[in-house]
């Protein structure tokens, strides 16, 4: 099988209907993309939902002990996103559906969940639907996590990384290598615009996380 196509080859799980009761109140499933720090116990999490794309919310507790492993970057979660107005930071309640945890002591599949979450963080707007990215995302980390090597995924990811820029307006190329060296020098060439098109400023310390995925992909064919 090409890796290019197991995008396609594997669906998210199937966890019911959304319940989308207005623009402030939101019950969906998500993946989480980052999560930093706020204050001394919360954290400010970005999830990326099917019907109403990346949205930030306030996890209260988000740094402690019960919801630490919950708010891993590539994990599965259900998502309640409640605010008042649409001024206010939506306070987000999550429940762990799958978690990506066990994955991020192995170098490779940490390397690779890091960067095309942090990717999908910087670059997608707030509150604009992708149903497209959701759905490639989740099955790029389901892939990671469950192929038997890196060459079963990495195929997968430079497709990923193609389709985002074609979501977006920039083009973006499909992917036609089967071979891990003809993968690795179509990711090379969609450095540059990645670099310019959706990182823009960011692009330091995100960009920074691909060249590390890249060099331990390149020591597989050295």
């Amino acid at each position: 099988m090409c890796p290019s196509t197991m995008l396609r080859m594997v669906p998210l799980p199937h966890w019911g209907r959304i319940i989308y009761t207005n623009p402030m109140q939101l019950r969906a499933p998500a993946i989480l993309l980052a999560a930093r720090p706020h204050g001394e116990t919360a954290v400010i999490a970005r999830l990326l939902t099917e019907e109403a794309g990346v949205i930030a919310g306030y996890v209260a507790g988000g740094r402690g002990r019960r919801l630490r492993p919950v708010v891993i970057p590539g994990n599965l979660v259900d998502a309640d996103l409640r605010s008042r107005s649409d001024s206010q930071l939506p306070f987000a309640k999550l429940e762990l559906v799958e978690s990506r945890g066990p994955w991020l002591a192995e170098p490779l599949p940490a390397a690779a969940i890091g960067w095309v979450c942090a990717l999908t963080a910087t670059a997608l707007p707030e509150r604009h639907p992708y149903p497209t990215l959701w759905q490639a995302l989740g099955g790029l980390l389901t892939a990671i996590c469950h192929a038997p090597s890196a060459r079963g995924w990495a195929g997968a990811l430079v497709g990923y990384e193609a389709l985002l820029l074609r979501e977006l307006g920039y083009g973006g190329e499909r992917p036609s290598g089967e071979e891990l060296p003809e993968i690795l020098a179509e990711m090379d060439k969609l450095a540059a615009p990645l670099d310019h098109y959706l990182l823009a400023d960011r692009r330091g310390d995100v960009m920074a996380a691909r060249a590390r995925l890249r060099e331990l992909l390149g020591r597989m064919v050295e």
